[in-house]
């Protein structure tokens, strides 16, 4: 079972003690349903990995733990190997000791698009939600927040997160192996300054329900960011696709960012704005020695230049809106 101590100790110091209790309990019965699967065996790898001591910590421009200088080659190689056990790493890039983790995404450059457009994280509370394995939480901590959560229900990307926080030393970032049901239904005044779900709605049966939950999880005067998955059009404008778009077999709702931002104000958000839009490239997403399996130029058609999906869709294109709760 991951230790979660430090969490509670953080969350009682601010305006989310209320919350301790009942998550204590949530993450309990969660750790519990851990009965196969292989978080022990990743567990027991934690145990083995090197004992390292970094000598930096950059997260302002990157996530980059230690220097080369603080571990001999043969110890990088080990950490390597235990590292690569953990594969498809995902999100990224980190580097950890001089050896770099080149993750699937590029997600950097998704950070780098949208923060000059976000209201300032210095002394934020944040929540992350569908996290993966909270690379955007470290830069979120990089920013100064006062305390990052992040949640996204998947061990593998949990224990990439520990990892990395194994090594960063003790900082108020945490990842919660859980998905938004487990969040609180209303947090009322008490909620997070910034709610970040990037990546999420298009995964989602009930995308308005998405939003109202992740609407309730702000106080008043807070921020949502969102990132999704978007399609040219006006207000009236959602593609629903009849089966996989780009291969991916839960993309339900796709609207224009017309609609998404109709939407977000008819549930009550103020000063909505779709900040960026972009197509999704072969070079910000694709296969790597640490995710070796299919990426996205598997999953657009070569003989049409890229430019539409295999099933004829068109490409992946992501849009970041920010709002306010009222």
């Amino acid at each position: 079972m991951i230790e979660l101590d430090d969490l509670y100790q953080d969350l009682s110091s601010t305006r989310l003690h209320f919350w301790v209790d009942e998550l204590r309990q949530a993450m309990k019965r969660r750790f519990e349903d851990y009965t196969h699967g292989e978080l022990n065996q990743w567990l027991e790898l934690h145990k083995q990995l090197p004992r390292l001591a970094a000598s930096k910590l950059e997260l302002k421009q990157s996530v980059s733990i230690g220097e080369a200088e603080d571990c001999d080659s043969e110890t990088r190689e080990q950490l390597k190997h235990q590292l690569m056990t953990l594969h498809p790493w995902r999100k990224g890039p980190f580097s950890l000791f001089g050896l770099p983790i080149d993750t699937e995404w590029r997600s950097d450059w998704k950070w780098e698009r949208l923060i000059p457009h976000i209201a300032p994280l210095k002394d934020r509370l944040v929540l992350d939600v569908g996290c993966g394995n909270g690379y955007h939480c470290w830069r979120m901590l990089g920013e100064q927040a006062k305390l990052v959560v992040g949640i996204d229900p998947s061990q593998k990307f949990l224990m990439q997160f520990q990892v990395i926080k194994h090594y960063a030393g003790d900082h108020p970032v945490h990842l919660l192996p859980v998905g938004i049901e487990y969040m609180p239904d209303d947090m009322g005044k008490q909620g997070f300054d910034t709610v970040f779900s990037m990546g999420v709605l298009y995964h989602r049966k009930s995308p308005i329900e998405h939003l109202q939950h992740l609407k309730r999880l702000i106080r008043p005067g807070g921020q949502l960011v969102l990132e999704t998955l978007v399609v040219e059009g006006d207000e009236t404008t959602v593609f629903v696709p009849a089966g996989r778009y780009a291969q991916m077999r839960n993309v339900w709702f796709l609207p224009s960012t017309a609609a998404l931002e109709h939407w977000l104000r008819r549930i009550g958000f103020k000063n909505v704005k779709t900040v960026d839009v972009n197509v999704t490239s072969i070079e910000e997403q694709r296969a790597t020695d640490w995710m070796t399996f299919h990426s996205l130029s598997d999953y657009l058609d070569k003989d049409n230049n890229y430019s539409t999906t295999v099933e004829g869709h068109p490409p992946p294109t992501r849009a970041v809106i920010v709002a306010d709760n009222e």
